[in-house]
């Protein structure tokens, strides 16, 4: 009942593809401001640094283990009729990358309290944020084969309806309780009830879902896919590698900090995410069909959005930072006077970062629309290297402006090999 509740019956399905993506995307970019300002202004800036690092570093990386990278890759899957994969193949895919995340989490978070880095509480707490991501990362496998039956609103507003309820559990036990440990737990358990209340139903409600499965097809699946999760998953370090860096390099209330100045890039990348998704499918088609105007005259259409984005937003920045920056400083509250405005300088660096990467982003998806993931390993390689090399260097000997000079730095060694990539792409093809 409640799936076909969530489906759409009328005739502008195009219009509500767009129209829920975007309200999802702001939906998932806005809660998690609002939790970030929440744990700091709740339970104290110390608590702000280990919710950052759990849910923004951590939980983000074993997110990119459990979503292996697949959302391209499956919302663009034409199909067994095609050669490609079943929905239920996926599915049983994803159940074994969120199995090993879990996993995952689970050694880092006792590893890392093993050997003195973390107190017992943070250990915990980094635990329960990832594993927050990785129910979102499995959810994915959920709104990636809606995108592919056309259906991208059920994934906007699943996303919508399951984030609103993970949030407020978490919200009513911080305020009720006082401490990050059960409003952590309680929100796991609303991520895990949003998936059967939701996801679950949506899917069954779909009348093209193949739930068949044939032998050999996850050896497939990772086979084929591989390179791919690689590159995400370096791709994930190397946007967090500033945050991984304070989190060794400096103390926790410095990871809360950036985290809060960090925020505008995560809306310009769901935002960019929002523009770019709903045209991965009109992409294809152009590759495929050998288009190149057409495909041209999307990436001008997507890259003209992303920059008018960019300009924007550091436009934004540099008028009124200051003001906006006091006014976080007025919502965490007294006691905090004074400890953002100063931040200025890194504040625009990280947002000009942003728009440089939500351009290399546009150009990961046309990578993964020509299937060269090779090349985009490649990239993502050379660029971990730097961040591995770099980022801790510049953090330590620049603080919180290193943290955001690296990042944009890396974003734009990204951005550079993508574009190299794809003009290299369109010569093979002939394009």
């Amino acid at each position: 009942m409640l799936g076909e509740l969530l489906l759409y019956k009328g005739q502008r399905l195009e219009k509500q593809n767009m129209v829920w993506n975007m309200v999802g995307s702001f939906v998932y970019a806005f809660a998690s401001m609002v939790l970030s300002f929440l744990v700091m202004r709740v339970v104290g800036e110390d608590a702000g640094g280990v919710f950052a690092v759990g849910f923004s570093a951590v939980g983000q990386q074993m997110f990119t283990l459990a979503y292996f990278g697949l959302r391209p890759f499956q919302s663009t899957d034409g199909g067994t009729a095609y050669g490609g994969y079943s929905f239920g193949e996926y599915l049983a895919h994803r159940r074994l990358t969120a199995g090993a995340a879990a996993f995952a989490a689970a050694f880092f978070a006792l590893w890392m309290t093993g050997r003195g880095a973390y107190g017992r509480e943070k250990g915990l707490a980094v635990f329960l944020l990832a594993l927050y991501k990785i129910v979102d990362g499995y959810a994915d496998v959920y709104g990636s084969e809606f995108q592919r039956q056309g259906s991208l609103y059920l994934t906007g507003k699943i996303d919508t309806f399951r984030t609103l309820l993970s949030v407020t559990v978490f919200f009513a036990l911080l305020v009720g309780t006082g401490r990050l440990l059960p409003a952590c737990a309680g929100a796991v358990s609303a991520q895990i009830a949003g998936v059967v209340l939701f996801d679950l139903p949506a899917a069954q409600a779909l009348e093209k879902v193949d739930y068949g499965y044939r032998k050999g097809s996850i050896r497939a699946i990772f086979s084929q896919s591989g390179l791919l999760f690689l590159s995400v998953f370096l791709d994930f370090y190397i946007f967090s590698a500033a945050k991984y860096a304070i989190d060794s390099r400096l103390d926790d209330a410095s990871s809360g900090y950036f985290n809060l100045l960090f925020m505008p890039t995560s809306v310009i990348y769901l935002v960019a995410n929002f523009v770019i998704r709903p045209f991965l499918t009109q992409m294809t088609d152009c590759w495929n069909g050998r288009d190149r105007i057409g495909l041209k005259r999307i990436l001008q259409k997507l890259g003209g959005v992303i920059l008018g984005l960019t300009i924007l937003a550091v436009a934004g920045c540099l008028l009124l930072g200051r003001p906006v920056l006091r006014l976080m400083e007025y919502l965490l509250g007294a006691g905090y006077e004074g400890s953002l405005t100063g931040y200025l300088p890194v504040f625009v660096l990280i947002v000009f970062g942003g728009g440089v990467y939500a351009f290399g982003n546009l150009l990961y998806y046309v990578l993964v629309v020509m299937r060269r993931q090779k090349a985009i390993f490649c990239v993502y390689g050379v660029t971990f290297i730097a961040a591995l090399l770099l980022a801790p260097l510049l953090v330590a000997r620049f603080k919180l402006f290193g943290a955001a000079a690296a990042y944009s730095l890396f974003m734009a060694i990204q951005l550079a090999g993508f574009g190299v990539c794809v003009r290299s792409g369109f010569k093979k093809a002939d394009l």
